[in-house]
């Protein structure tokens, strides 16, 4: 077994707090994912994807 760390791309090199700027990056992507999710379903003919549990805006 390696003793050398299991550190992937997607886990931060450092164990401190994230900067600002990481944590803002962080958050662009986790937006860029679901917007993308999101696109997919439409062109998909899903329609919108309620993916944080709220509910869905209607229009009237």
């Amino acid at each position: 077994m390696a003793s050398g760390g299991t550190n992937t791309p997607d886990t931060p090199a450092t164990t401190g707090p994230m900067t600002r700027e990481e944590r803002l990056a962080a958050q662009l992507r986790a937006n860029l994912r679901r917007r993308k999710a999101q696109a997919r379903a439409i062109a998909k003919g899903d329609g919108e994807t309620d993916t944080d549990g709220g509910e869905r805006a209607t229009s009237d």
